[in-house]
């Protein structure tokens, strides 16, 4: 199965977020400790929130792509049973 350039793509920005909300997580909580280890821990759930809320879109992102490419092969095949059954049909009920 040969995969488009938007599915190769979708697939590199989810491996470089879910990058991103590890290192973005000790980065943020190591930034805010100075404000004592409970401000730290909230800010990096903030953090870690957000970012997963991005992850999110991205994975919304392929699973209308992969039900768009579904419908499109669907419709061609109801198509091409139309088609066939409108072929089949006798001339004189149309």
């Amino acid at each position: 199965m040969k995969r488009s350039t938007f599915d190769a793509l979708l697939s590199f920005l989810s491996g470089v977020s879910w990058a991103f909300v590890i290192v973005g997580a000790w980065v943020t909580f190591q930034s805010f400790l100075f404000l004592g280890i409970v401000a730290a821990v909230m800010f990096t759930f903030l953090f870690i929130f957000l970012a997963l809320f991005l992850i999110l879109v991205l994975e919304m992102m392929a699973v209308y792509r992969e039900r768009h490419e579904s419908q499109l092969k669907q419709t061609a095949l109801l198509e091409a049973i139309q088609d066939t059954l409108k072929s089949l049909a006798p001339r004189d009920l149309e």
